[in-house]
């Protein structure tokens, strides 16, 4: 019986790779003879480094700018010329000190900074991830490769999303000149747009701790951005799926990157090579720390479901929680999907004991499956 155990970050308790290690265990223990090959997955989104690097990218340490201009460590993930840079490292929100918000101001100028070391590492394929990305439209990270954001007086913006209303026209001329030898794909963890109801600053700002009225300061701000970039650039970005990814930094990589918008799990599973992984497999278990509604319209598990039916392979779901119906399951591609809720009741004491839970929900499904050869 060979299993390849796939699984995201269950965001709260445990990574990708701790993950995999304790369905890879609970397995184990219900057919010690299975062949079981774990592959850490994500969709771009924080955690997607762990990911990478278990696939045996290298980690490169970074200093770099924090989202709100102190210094950060940071790391990017190198294999040869291939290059993925996650924006949470170096403009996420668990890098604003104290964690105080500070929706407005916020830049993703850390993110151009880890661009530039993967460029000085000689990458000639870079691979950007969107969440937890500062939600400037990805202004900051285009500052740091040399692009020029100015006001009607040809004064260049100070950092931060709140800022792009005063924007008047982009300047191009002096970035970074290793940039059009480079492939750069953003791997999109959400398809929203740019602007609007389910845009950047409605989805993202929320999340990062802006109020009612700062969103639609944001929002406002975020038109003004796709205006500018469509009359200085030609490029209408405003209702692009996935322009709105990582708070706008989607746009912003197509603008001043050249980057191609593609879905997050689609692109990441390409760079962990899971399709090679699937090559003899009986059945395959992923997971993440939730699986609902917006689990079924994109996301890490969805992506391996579809990559598995593919190859013929049946798929299992283990998640903290199962948030929709075994039929909506089986339609998005799962033959089943479990919780840690099945065998802790209580929110907190699952998260808590996340780990030895998902090994025992893991033994569950191997000996369940144990008819497999």
């Amino acid at each position: 019986m060979r299993v390849v155990v796939a699984p995201a970050r269950f965001q709260g308790s445990l990574g990708a790779g701790q993950a995999a290690a304790a369905i890879g265990a609970g397995l184990r223990r219900a057919r010690p003879d299975a062949e079981v090959v774990r592959v850490p997955v994500g969709d771009g989104g924080s955690g997607t480094l762990e990911a990478v690097l278990a696939a045996g990218f290298e980690r490169v340490p970074v200093a770099v700018t924090g989202p709100t201009g102190e210094p950060v460590a940071a790391a990017v993930a190198v294999d040869g010329a291939r290059a993925f840079v996650e924006p949470a490292q170096a403009s996420g929100l668990e890098r604003l000190p104290g964690g105080r918000p500070a929706p407005l101001e916020a830049t993703t100028r850390g993110t151009g900074e880890l661009l530039r070391a993967v460029l000085d590492l000689g990458a000639g394929q870079v691979v950007v991830g969107t969440g937890g990305a500062a939600g400037d439209g990805g202004a900051g990270m285009a500052a740091a490769l040399g692009a020029r954001l100015l006001d009607r007086d040809g004064v260049e913006l100070p950092p931060g999303g709140a800022a792009l209303l005063r924007l008047a026209r982009v300047d191009r001329s002096g970035l970074d000149r290793r940039l059009p030898a480079v492939r750069v794909t953003v791997a999109c963890d959400e398809d929203i747009p740019l602007v609007g109801p389910e845009g950047a600053a409605q989805a993202g700002g929320r999340r990062a701790g802006a109020g009612p009225d700062e969103v639609l300061l944001l929002d406002s701000a975020l038109r003004r951005y796709a205006r500018v970039l469509a009359d200085d650039l030609g490029l209408e970005l405003a209702a692009t799926p996935g322009a709105g990814a990582g708070g706008g930094l989607g746009a912003g990589a197509a603008a001043f990157l050249g980057a191609e918008l593609r879905p997050g799990a689609e692109v990441v599973l390409e760079l962990v090579g899971f399709e090679r992984a699937l090559d003899g497999a009986d059945l395959v278990v992923t997971g993440e720390a939730r699986l609902d509604a917006r689990s079924l319209s994109g996301g890490a598990p969805l992506g391996v479901a579809r990559a598995a039916a593919g190859h013929g392979v049946p798929v299992v779901a283990l998640a903290g929680a199962v948030e929709v119906a075994d039929r909506e399951l089986r339609a998005a591609g799962f033959e089943e999907g479990h919780a840690l809720l099945e065998l802790e009741p209580d929110p907190d004491r699952a998260m808590a004991g996340a780990g030895p839970l998902l090994e025992r929900l893991a033994e569950r499904v191997g000996r369940a499956w144990a008819s497999l050869p």
